[in-house]
Order: C-alpha cells, then sequence, then structure tokens
C-alpha cells in the first residue's frame, strides 16, 4: 500500500525537505494582506517579518504588509477593526476577549514564556521584590503588558510600572533608569539576546510560584514551564509559565487565500526559523491546538487535506 498524502508531508516536513507551493497562476487574487506583528526586539516582529517575506513569494500578485505593533492587545483590535487581515496573539489575551465574533485561527505556532529580567547584581530575587521598583511591563496594548498586569493584580504586588518595547526596556535596564522589565515573547528574544551580546550581566528571576497562580486562577492558556539553560549565555535555567501564540485571520478573509496561508505557515517553517530559532517550534502536528478559537474554514480545508 502506498503511503498516503499526509504521512509523505509530515515526513518532507520532518527531513525539512521543500513541499509543493502555490505558483503565480494559481496564486488567488488579492490587492493586499497586512500582518500584524510585534515591537522592537520581540520575536513576535522577527518571525511575522520573515513569514511576510514567505507569503509575498507564495502570493505573487498580492502586496504582503508586515505591520509593526505593540503585539497581542493591539493586533486583536486591528483585526477587529479590519485594518489588519492577520495577526499575532497570546492565547491568553484572545481568551480575554468577551467576542470573538469575526476572528479566526490559522493555527498555534510556537510558546511565549514570561522573562522577569534584573540587572545580575540587584536585590531583586522574587517577584514580590517588584513592590515599588520601577518596572517595564511591555507596550501599550502588547501580550506582555496583558499578562503582567493580570498577575501583578492576582498577586496584589504594586510596582511602579512603566510601558516600553522590548528592546528600549533593555536599554533602559542597562542604564540603570528601570529595576526590572517583564517580556512575553518566545526564546530567545532579541532584547535579551543584545544584552548578553553586550556583555551586561543580567538575571531571570525565578517565576515557578507564579505559574501555579496563574494556571489555577485562569484555566486553559497557561502552562508552567523552564527557559533552557544556555538560551541567554551562561544565564541558568529559569522556571516560569508559558502560554502558545495563535496566528489569526478575520472572517472574511477568503478561504483560498488563508489556505495559501496555513499552507505556507507550516511547510515554509524551516525558511522562516533560519534566523529565528523559535519558529523552529511550528509544525503541523501541534498547529490546530487553538484552544477555544475556531479554525478559518480556510485553515481547517488545508489541515483536512494533510490528514488524507
Amino acid at each position: 500500500m502506498s503511503p498516503s498524502r499526509r504521512t509523505v508531508l509530515l515526513a518532507a516536513l520532518a527531513a525539512g525537505l521543500p513541499v509543493a507551493a502555490c505558483t503565480s497562476t494559481d496564486a488567488p487574487e488579492l490587492a493586499e494582506l497586512v500582518l500584524a506583528t510585534g515591537p522592537a526586539g520581540a520575536v513576535f516582529r522577527e518571525i511575522g517579518g520573515a513569514l511576510a517575506a514567505a507569503l509575498a513569494d507564495q502570493l505573487p500578485n498580492t502586496r504582503v504588509v508586515a505591520k509593526d505593533t505593540s503585539a497581542s492587545v493591539e493586533n486583536l483590535r486591528l483585526l477587529k477593526a479590519g485594518e489588519a487581515q492577520l495577526g499575532l496573539s497570546s492565547l491568553d489575551s484572545v481568551a480575554n476577549l468577551d467576542d470573538l465574533d469575526g476572528i479566526k485561527a490559522i493555527g498555534r505556532l510556537y510558546d511565549s514564556f514570561l522573562h522577569l529580567v534584573v540587572p545580575e547584581a540587584s536585590p531583586i530575587r522574587t517577584f514580590a521584590d517588584l513592590a515599588g521598583r520601577r518596572v517595564s511591563l511591555g507596550p501599550v496594548e502588547s501580550g506582555t503588558e496583558f499578562t503582567a498586569v493580570r498577575l501583578l493584580r492576582l498577586l496584589g504586588v504594586q510596582a511602579v510600572d512603566v510601558r516600553m518595547a522590548h528592546a528600549d526596556s533593555a536599554k533602559e535596564l542597562e542604564k540603570g533608569t528601570i529595576d526590572a522589565f517583564m517580556a512575553l515573547t518566545g526564546i530567545p528574544t532579541p532584547a535579551i539576546s543584545g544584552l548578553v551580546a553586550a556583555r551586561f550581566p543580567i538575571r531571570l528571576v525565578p517565576l515557578a510560584q507564579e505559574a501555579q497562580a496563574l494556571t489555577t486562577e485562569f484555566r486553559g492558556p497557561y502552562v508552567p514551564a523552564t527557559i533552557p539553560a544556555t538560551t541567554y549565555g551562561d544565564v541558568p535555567a529559569n522556571d516560569t509559565v508559558s502560554v502558545p501564540n495563535l496566528l489569526l485571520a478575520i472572517d472574511s478573509l477568503s478561504d483560498d487565500v488563508v489556505e495559501v496561508v496555513t499552507r505556507t505557515v507550516f511547510t515554509e517553517s524551516a525558511r522562516i526559523a533560519a534566523e529565528h530559532p523559535e519558529a523552529g517550534r511550528i509544525n503541523v502536528r501541534t498547529g490546530i491546538a487553538t484552544g477555544q478559537v475556531p479554525l478559518h474554514p480556510g485553515a481547517a480545508r488545508w489541515f483536512r487535506s494533510v490528514k488524507r
């Protein structure tokens, strides 16, 4: 018996082999496709840009735009307003929406890890030590801001909080104008890697108890996790919490376009991950695990096609 289409495709993906892509003659027509990504120093922006480049090849008649944003919460707002057709978001931000009408999932991509970054010599040893300290919670309307504010309120910790992109947070930490910053992002994240490369000594504050508090209070999007050793040079492994990230689409985006987008995400992941290691975690087996967010019909059609 000859192997199924799904078996052949999964074997090709595992081996990093090229798979069939659409050509200019069968590409669906669309004038512009806007993908809402993330802020400077964040994995969302890096992977979003790489995905946009791959989509531009698959949709040669379409202007594909990677839009810089604050990340999850802004991306959801842009999708709801019709100002973007695709957007990246952490699952907890999506799950907090009162109304998912108009938004569907293309697939689960990879997980973000909550980082609490401090200078190596900092007296901050626990999350509770943030009380009264000047802490960056990420950009306004970011997934970092959403999760950090949720955690501070849950545990009753009152920090002197500011809002800035991860790259700016790293610069301000190095200058000493903030005491710590939080980043909910893939690993390794460029802003933190940049501090390590610049030989600025840092620590990651353990968040194991905070992870348990989140998973207990908000069932579904949070999972206790560990940032592995060597992720950031000599920084030791660190217990924290992880959150899945989804690629989302608006309902009105045609099934044909979404099928191309879905195929590109899951068959071009090796290309997307060439300079962005976290994208190497994108795979078709976990792609349909989108929580309470239903798949767009075009995405569902592609996933069904690889199960044959």
